[in-house]
């Protein structure tokens, strides 16, 4: 192939690592100490520290602190997952710490329960080229998988790759990953060259490409990295070098371990291979399937046992772990395990708690604020320059402008609510407010109420449209609770249309007459409200719908003939009253089923004529059914006792047949003309 083939795969892959640091973001978890620094301390020779429990303590010169365990008791540890296993695995006569379940895959190198973490040893992996078949021999993929509650740390650990043109990448996966079924998500990649530099020229102690690649670890998800699988792309030719450096090698390595990268360590037969490199793992939990509140209602209790512990839940609630409260430090799982004084004094760590100002400690945090006469902020930067105004200036004025905006909004308010006030009573004198109280008082009526606007708005809940319980020719019905007679009583309150200035008298004497109306078949008119643009009207309500339901709702319901006859012959007797008031008759206008509404027991109430008594002499036509119209009010638009009677007589007919006055069908014509 042309030598600028290797060149074009060498920048392709160098812009995928570049893009992939850039986008890679450290893992949001626990705060983290280095553990045991620079390369790991030699076997120990062998020792087995036995307590009296049968427990062990300690193998091949690690310490096992409780909630770990190895030994035969279940004891031992505080769940079989913590349980670690100590062996010869070698046949050396060295006993070596492994996580339990994992044979000699994983040896445990330290353990710290402060940090919530572990340091176990990584295996290398390398993958070397064969000059025949420009093809990798061995080892171009693997793979790594923790048993749970472990995850491989995403923020401690990096993806550290050797090698000539060598590009890996690493996917990883979460807690609930399946095998078969999810690819991974990448969470790392590795470009690794020494083709733009002459092999003879080291680049030994740095590691930034040149041989040498150290790649960052996304985090992953709420879990963590459970398990991870790695690639070497040798999709290149690599005939022009290979025989020097036909090898390339990569590791998963705590970040923090003193790796110095040497150009010896690309050579087959290296001391790098055969070292014991170091990988960070932490535990997600420490007792499986409990949350902190399940724990503290067990009868064997919670694992937090030392004083000044708390409990911690895990993501996603599969199980809880322990750790010191704030100002302590130690193992939370036995007692005694957390010490400290009670509290840190951040103010003598300048370094970890930043202040550029005055520092006051505080229990569990402290305060950085900046020294009278400067100002900036007093964590993040200095505190710099004068103040504009000396301090009791300032404070003055602040006072000052403070009262000044409480007074404008004050006055804005009461403001306000002198307006609405004026509109309020503007429009009930413009509805005849002052004329209905005198009338009221001349004609004497106790029962009657006069309701004011906020009585109306919040019974009906500013006339939300979930009150609605009917709307006519003349208004709209909702159905509220007020205060009747000093009791909370549902009520129907009808907003009617506007009055002019002219009927404004005539409206208020026939609302005087009709809260004198007192008959069993008749709505009672309870009182009204003249704060709106068009008046309220209260009256009782009747619980049972009206008579338009009754004969036609769905499913249809079963009305004896005799209960019929019973509802028209008390609606007779309505009209027959409103007809013969000795003062001012009243007419209806609109006789028809829906007007006829029905109480306890399917008791008629005759409806709706207070807003259609809000009229003059002569009267635009209805916007009622057609049907139950007097032929003759067409003619001479003349509102008369007789075009009631015209007009009950159509409902007497619905009562008797249980037809619509008006029917659908081609054949037959208004029921009225048929009678």
């Amino acid at each position: 192939m042309p030598s600028n083939y290797y060149s074009h795969h060498v920048v392709v892959a160098a812009v995928l690592w570049l893009c992939a640091a850039a986008l890679a973001a450290p893992e949001t978890g626990r705060t983290t100490t280095v553990i045991g620094g620079g390369p790991p301390p030699p076997p120990s020779p062998p020792s087995r520290v036995v307590n009296d429990s049968g427990c062990l303590r300690r193998c091949g010169g690690v310490d096992i602190p409780y909630p770990f365990g190895a030994g035969p008791a279940d004891s031992c540890s505080a769940s079989p997952e913590l349980r670690l296993h100590c062996n010869d695995t070698a046949g050396d006569g060295v006993n070596k710490l492994f996580i339990r379940g994992t044979g000699d895959r994983f040896e445990v190198l330290g353990i710290d329960v402060i940090q919530g973490q572990m340091r176990v040893v990584s295996q290398i992996f390398h993958s070397c080229f064969s000059n025949d078949t420009n093809t990798a021999s061995k080892g171009w993929s693997w793979s790594y998988f923790l048993p749970e509650p472990y995850r491989f740390s995403s923020a401690r650990n990096k993806l550290t790759v050797l090698g000539c043109l060598t590009v890996t990448y690493m996917l990883g996966y979460d807690y609930h990953f399946d095998e078969e079924e999810d690819q991974g998500d990448g969470v790392a990649v590795c470009v690794a060259d020494c083709t733009l530099k002459p092999v003879a020229v080291t680049n030994d102690g740095s590691c930034t490409g040149m041989g040498c690649c150290q790649g960052t670890i996304q985090a992953q998800g709420e879990g963590g990295l459970r398990y991870y699988g790695a690639t070497f792309n040798n999709m290149v030719n690599f005939t022009d070098f290979n025989t020097t450096y036909p090898c390339a090698y990569a590791v998963l390595m705590d970040s923090s371990y003193a790796f110095n990268f040497s150009m010896r360590y690309l050579a087959p037969d290296n001391e790098f291979n055969k070292s014991r490199v170091p990988v960070v793992v932490d535990w997600e939990w420490v007792i499986p399937n409990q949350t902190c509140r399940d724990a503290y209602t067990q009868p064997a209790g919670h694992a937090c046992v030392s004083d000044h512990s708390k409990c911690v839940d895990a993501s996603g609630g599969r199980g809880y772990l322990c750790t010191c409260a704030k100002g302590f430090q130690g193992n939370p799982y036995v007692n005694q395990g957390c010490k400290g004084t009670g509290d840190i004094d951040e103010c003598k760590d300048n370094i970890k708690y930043p202040c550029h100002g005055k520092c006051n400690n505080k229990i569990g945090t402290y305060d950085c604020v900046c020294p009278k006469g400067t100002n900036g902020n007093a964590i993040f930067g200095e505190c710099i320059g004068e103040p504009s105004f000396p301090f009791r200036v300032r404070l003055a004025i602040g006072i000052s402008a403070g009262g000044f905006v409480v007074v404008i909004a004050f006055l804005a308010i009461k403001m306000l609510l002198h307006k609405r006030r004026m509109k309020r009573q503007a429009l009930f004198q413009h509805n005849g407010g002052q004329l209905l109280k005198h009338m009221l008082k001349v004609e004497g009526n106790a029962s009657f109420t006069v309701y004011s606007r906020g009585d109306i708005l919040i019974a009906s809940r500013n006339f939300h449209k979930t009150k609605i319980v009917g709307e006519g020719a003349h208004g709209t019905v909702y159905k509220v609770t007020l205060d009747v007679g000093g009791r909370a009583t549902a009520v129907a309150v009808k907003r009617c249309k506007a009055i002019d200035e002219s009927r404004k008298k005539e409206f208020v004497q026939e609302l005087v007459i009709l809260c004198h109306l007192s008959h069993p078949n008749i709505i009672k008119l309870v009182g009204c409200c003249l704060e709106f643009e068009a008046p309220m009207l209260v009256y009782e309500f009747a619980q049972n719908g009206n008579l338009n339901q009754l004969l036609h709702g769905r499913p249809r319901r079963r009305v004896p003939l005799p209960t019929r006859l019973r509802i028209a012959a008390e609606s007779a007797e309505a009209l027959a009253h409103l007809h013969a008031h000795p003062v001012h008759p009243v007419l209806h206008g609109d006789v028809k089923p829906e007007n006829i509404l029905l109480a306890d027991g399917w008791i008629a109430k005759v409806s709706d004529f207070g807003c259609s008594t809000i009229k003059d002499n002569v009267q635009v036509v209805p916007k009622g059914t057609l049907a139950y119209l007097d032929p003759e009010f067409l003619h001479t638009f003349q509102l008369t006792d007789k075009g009631d009677v015209y007009s009950f007589g159509v409902v007497l007919v619905e009562l008797l047949t249980r037809k619509k006055p008006r029917s659908t069908s081609k054949e037959e014509k208004n029921m009225a003309w048929i009678f």
